[in-house]
């Protein structure tokens, strides 16, 4: 917490802009890629003494943290830069059958599949939605134009 607590203080005094929409499709793709390998090292983890596999709270803390940040990501795109709520649904729905998944084991595959595509497809769009130039008020663009 303090390192957080620090890195948010550091990020104010130097200015630095944090992409949240980034940091949330690599959280995204982390957790993928973790779901991915994880089967391909599951002989080699006995052996290291590693108990990583069906340990639920390595599994609610990896989807608490992309929690956190999705959220934050999403919800600065909707107050700053678009007031599009789709993102924001897309991203629920994902973590829906991303929460869903921890419940139904044997049915992991079919409840993550969606629960990844949903969250990236919001993180992607929300970045786009941020990216799109603010359109001038009509007043303004007439007022300058007579």
């Amino acid at each position: 917490m303090l390192q957080i607590y620090l890195f948010l203080r550091l990020r104010n005094c130097m200015n630095i802009r944090v992409n949240w929409d980034f940091l949330g499709m690599l959280t995204s793709i982390a957790c993928a890629v973790h779901c991915a390998v994880l089967p391909l090292v599951i002989t080699s983890l006995p052996i290291l003494g590693i108990n990583i596999i069906n340990n639920s709270p390595f599994e609610w803390l990896m989807i608490g943290i992309a929690f956190i940040i999705g959220s934050v990501a999403v919800l600065h795109g909707y107050r700053h830069h678009h007031k599009s709520l789709v993102p924001f649904y897309l991203f629920s729905i994902g973590f829906i059958f991303l929460i869903v998944k921890q419940f139904f084991h044997t049915y992991e595959i079919l409840f993550l599949t969606p629960a990844i595509f949903f969250i990236l497809y919001a993180h992607f769009l929300n970045y786009r939605h941020c990216r799109i130039p603010k359109a001038k008020p009509l007043d303004k663009v007439a007022a300058g134009a007579i």
